[in-house]
């Protein structure tokens, strides 16, 4: 896209895609519900060209609509709310904010592929000496993975909890076209193959029609 060209990065959390986007030359405004991971977005810079806005992303305003000429939804951050209408109504307010013939780059977990290659339990050490373990549930019928993770560090441990509606690209596709959105490409992640029946993750690219 040219310099200056409407990006909408959602929901954005700490700002690390809007902060560089912005630095590249994009004219780029970031949402997310979160109060607190956006005071960390904002402490990374704020600008003419770079705007947070606090909201939710099934009702972003009303005065963007046709607004961007891309919007971009990065890892894995669809399918969090409790019913999967919530999610189409996530897709339609990514076609109304888009002008015609604007671009919507989707990445996250393919359940084709997370299910080809699914593990139930595993666990890992990272850099500062922290273990990590965590154990997954699949509900075939809603499509929810529901992911309990458990962490130690000496004498400080915790645990958490979280869930995640997982779609087919042909899915996604359908709920693309319902609102107004044709899926033009599939890709295996951020690679530039195709998407495979054994890709556990998938970035597809959009076009508002």
């Amino acid at each position: 896209m040219p310099d200056g060209a409407r990006v909408l990065d959602v929901p954005c959390g700490q700002g690390r895609h809007a902060h560089l986007l912005a630095e590249f030359g994009y004219d780029v405004d970031a949402l997310d519900y979160s109060k607190e991971l956006l005071d960390v977005a904002r402490k990374r810079g704020t600008g003419d060209r770079l705007r947070y806005t606090r909201g939710d992303m099934r009702s972003m305003p009303s005065k963007w609509t046709r607004r961007f000429d891309a919007v971009l939804n990065l890892f894995t951050s669809f399918g969090f709310f409790a019913h999967p209408s919530d999610d189409a109504r996530v897709i339609r307010e990514f076609a109304r904010v888009l002008r015609p013939g604007g671009t919507l780059v989707w990445h996250g977990g393919s359940r084709d592929g997370v299910m080809a290659r699914f593990l139930a339990r595993d666990w890992w050490t990272s850099a500062d000496g922290t273990l990590f373990a965590q154990e997954r549930e699949f509900d075939s019928l809603s499509g929810v993975l529901t992911v309990h993770s458990t962490w130690s560090k000496g004498a400080k441990r915790g645990t958490r909890e979280h869930r995640l509606r997982l779609y087919t690209a042909s899915r996604l596709a359908e709920m693309c076209a319902d609102a107004g959105l044709v899926v033009e490409q599939a890709y295996d992640g951020f690679n530039d193959r195709s998407l495979r029946r054994t890709s556990s993750e998938m970035l597809l690219v959009a076009r508002k029609e």
